[in-house]
């Protein structure tokens, strides 16, 4: 992240995005005056290579930890307020295990209900997957506009090899139950459109923020639980979700600082 971004242009954030070929790049800059009188704490823009986003999960809570630790201070202690393309986020702060969790509150849904027969069916195609094997499916759109499916068994889900031509521009969240014992309670999977035809996230907030909204508002889910993603890829991603008394859905994980340094431009 950029911790400056107030004199750089559009066109210069995404040059210097696509320079660092890093998934996303955040800038950070002073909250709007609308947002400012709604409290935000500051304004981010999130770009990843070739285009801006509105929302994103890794960078939101990345550049609230990097902006805690340069000293910024929120205006309510404990939470932070994010402006950003889809709003004001509001960002708890908790230690948990000797480490920093930060967990951010859920935008609303851009759309949500159910798909339509076609995309399900073309997913399943794309995922290999008879139409059978899902058992419900949800448009999960919160920025990216997730197509989701849920499955009946999570070693399904870590098994998919799916199709990049099938799925071509399409951005698919996959999501089963684990078998009792595991120490989560779902397998989750991204696939969206990258620069090669089809690639895969580790762990995706932004999907999981928009699959707890489904998956806790139909039943099929606890109101806190944790999920597993990233484990077909090799990596072991937890990610805590929690429906508070007040109805706020806190999607988050634990933050630290991998690498900083400084940029000339």
């Amino acid at each position: 992240m950029v911790l400056d971004g107030t004199d750089l242009s559009t066109e210069a954030m995404q040059r210097f995005t696509d320079w660092t070929n890093l998934s996303e790049c955040t800038f950070v800059l002073p909250p709007s005056a609308e947002g400012q009188a709604a409290g935000a704490d500051y304004r981010v823009r999130i770009f990843c290579p070739g285009r801006e986003l509105p929302f994103a999960d890794h960078p939101t809570l990345g550049t609230c930890h990097a902006w805690l630790r340069s000293g910024g201070r929120p205006r309510v202690a404990g939470t932070v307020v994010q402006e950003c393309g889809v709003g004001l986020v509001s960002i708890r702060q908790t230690v948990a295990g000797g480490h920093t969790r930060l967990a951010f509150a859920a935008p609303p849904l851009r759309r949500s209900g159910p798909l339509d027969e076609d995309s399900v069916q073309r997913i399943a195609r794309g995922l290999g997957l008879e139409r059978s094997e899902i058992v419900a499916h949800a448009w999960c759109d919160n920025g990216p506009g997730w197509q989701s499916v849920m499955l009946g068994d999570a070693d399904r889900v870590r098994s998919l090899r799916p199709d990049p031509a099938l799925l071509a521009g399409m951005e698919v969240g996959v999501v089963a139950p684990q078998a009792p014992g595991h120490d989560t309670a779902f397998e989750v999977r991204a696939f969206f459109p990258g620069n090669n035809g089809l690639a895969e996230d580790p762990v995706t907030g932004s999907l999981n923020a928009a699959l707890a909204q489904w998956l806790i508002g139909a039943g099929l889910a606890p109101e806190r639980y944790v999920a597993a993603q990233g484990t077909a890829m090799g990596r072991a991603g937890r990610v805590h979700v929690e429906r508070d008394g007040a109805g706020t859905l806190w999607i988050g994980g634990d933050a630290v600082t991998c690498i900083e340094g400084q940029a000339v431009v």
